[in-house]
């Protein structure tokens, strides 16, 4: 891979390159078109070749993308060849919608640690995953070595646990409150508003589906 980074569109695009790899693969397809793959994931096929080029060559002109070797490439750019352990902080309903989806069924993705603030969630297992004071948060993250923060908190207190799970040593969170974090440079904040991705998908539905 090269050592430049990629732009953050094409970033966005590589787990939706994977999921559909992985489909492929589990159907026994052997390789693939840019042209196929654009129709499938609804992604056009300049934009495809344009992002697999930031890797090098990973496919053949006139013969496409072999499946099982473009999923093992992104299965190693995506660390899905090594468990990942995640933080989620905020055990409330959808919090504890999260732990019982466990990631780690689907991906090499694990919840392996959750934090509260609720007498009631503290020192109790949910769904397999221990959930902490969020008082031992910044201290759990270092001992664990957690680079990964899911926050299901209130907004009004985001920024603040934010700031602490970066003294705990956090470097990427997957925000899914109504608040945009201000973080150093060299932290990540993928922001996730289910009302506009409902919103997208409904206007995709009657502008693009006929």
């Amino acid at each position: 891979m090269a050592e430049n980074k990629i732009p953050r569109a094409t970033a966005k695009r590589l787990p939706i390159y994977y999921r559909y790899l992985t489909i492929l693969h589990d159907s026994n397809v052997e390789r693939i078109s840019s042209n196929k793959f654009a129709d499938a994931i609804q992604v056009d096929s300049a934009t495809i070749r344009r992002d697999f080029s930031y890797f090098g060559a990973l496919g053949k002109r006139g013969y496409g993308y072999d499946v099982e070797n473009l999923l093992n490439f992104f299965k190693r750019i995506l660390n899905e060849d090594r468990l990942t352990n995640v933080a989620l902080v905020g055990v409330g309903n959808f919090g504890q919608a999260l732990l019982n989806f466990n990631f780690h069924r689907d991906s090499n993705v694990r919840i392996s640690a959750a934090f509260d603030t609720k007498e009631r969630m503290i020192n109790t297992i949910q769904n397999g995953v221990p959930v902490y004071s969020y008082e031992e948060l910044i201290q759990q993250l270092k001992d664990q070595q957690i680079k990964v923060v899911i926050l299901t908190v209130p907004s009004k207190v985001a920024q603040e646990v934010c700031e602490n799970a970066i003294k705990g040593g956090a470097e990427g969170f997957l925000n899914f409150t109504q608040v945009r974090l201000s973080t150093p440079e060299n932290v990540t904040v993928q922001n996730v508003d289910l009302t506009n991705e409902l919103q997208t998908l409904i206007y995709f539905i009657e502008h693009y589906v006929k």
